[in-house]
């Protein structure tokens, strides 16, 4: 295993210090427990959004804290839920007074652990669930569809509505609603490698490529022999076109992600295909999003999200943002 790291034991939190470092105008890091908040939070009479989840797919979630997404995320050890304390911790730090919204990923522990914290929070509360993820229904990890990249989507959304001024229950409303319009699916081309284990989550051929594969290296819908990008394409976007059911004349975002290890050359090529494959079924790609949003880690490989769009989502969309790892009109 090659890594540029110290030690095993102190990854997570020296990197965490090297990104409160890196942006230390737009984000805070606590420590015992760990968490990452706005810099100026808590935002006086805004709707708070917590996310979190295990470390390994970053930017995903403390890239996206900062106007108009996130106001907190907890990062557990890698590819490990946060605790509830961590949650808690986050939820004191950064809630306004016009109530929380955790943004939580369709992961066992994950919901296990944000349901343990909301029943002890005395404030207002509200939860997303995101299950994005249209490749598997049951996996290692969750009950259900996993929550992927689609959750990016999400907080993006519902945080520009939080900053506008939206109550709790419409950015709920609004969370649901946008989850339930969006779809994704990923294939990796390697396996990635978690530090403690110290070698690859999964063996993986050199001429094959697992597709449908989960964030943290969960198995797929099949191991098949590596194709074309097109052939590739066809295929992430059927399965998504199946669950999704978008009718020709839509308008949607198509959104190409990154899972660490693949040149930003490959991913382009991905949206070329899929954009001409979404064209092809008379959908309008009116935005879109290239890039490593939701890693993991080392692995080489992408994935297709597809969200359903209309005026008030482009909207939101389209609002000024400004994150770590995402920032634009402002």
């Amino acid at each position: 295993m090659k890594k540029l790291i110290n030690a095993v034991d102190d990854v997570l939190k020296e990197s965490l210090e090297g990104f409160a470092a890196a942006h230390h105008d737009l984000v805070r890091v606590s420590h015992e427990p760990t968490y990452v908040a706005r810099a100026h939070a808590p935002v006086k009479d805004k709707v708070a959004l917590i996310s979190g989840g295990g470390s390994g797919h970053e930017p995903l979630h403390g890239g996206f804290v900062g106007y108009g997404m996130l106001d907190a995320a907890c990062p557990g050890q890698v590819f490990t839920s946060p605790t509830p304390d961590q949650m808690l911790a986050a939820a004191g730090a950064v809630d306004g007074g016009a109530g929380v919204l955790f943004i939580v990923k369709n992961y066992t522990g994950d919901v296990m652990n944000f349901e343990m914290a909301a029943e002890m929070l005395t404030g207002e509360h509200a939860r997303v669930l995101t299950n994005d993820d249209v490749a598997v229904e049951d996996s290692t990890y969750t009950s259900g569809r996993r929550g992927v990249a689609g959750t990016v989507v999400v907080e993006k959304i519902v945080g520009a509505a939080a900053e506008a001024g939206a109550d709790l229950a419409a950015c709920k409303a609004l969370g649901d609603r946008l989850n339930a319009a969006t779809g994704s699916m990923g294939v990796a081309l390697t396996s990635c490698t978690v530090p403690a284990a110290g070698g690859p989550t999964f063996q993986i051929g050199d001429d094959e490529m697992e597709m449908g594969v989960g964030i943290h290296g969960e198995p797929g819908r099949k191991r098949v022999r590596l194709a074309a990008a097109d052939a590739i394409a066809e295929e992430m976007l059927g399965a998504i076109g199946h669950a999704l059911g978008p009718k020709s004349g839509e308008r949607v975002l198509l959104f190409v992600n990154g899972f660490g290890a693949t040149p930003l050359m490959e991913l382009y090529l991905m949206f070329h295909a899929a954009a001409r494959l979404c064209a092809d079924r008379g959908l309008t790609v009116a935005r879109s999003l290239v890039g490593n949003y939701t890693t993991s880690l080392d692995m080489a490989g992408c994935s297709l999200t597809v969200t359903r769009l209309d005026d008030q989502l482009i909207e939101l969309w389209d609002a000024p943002v400004h994150t770590p790892a995402l920032r634009w009109g402002r």
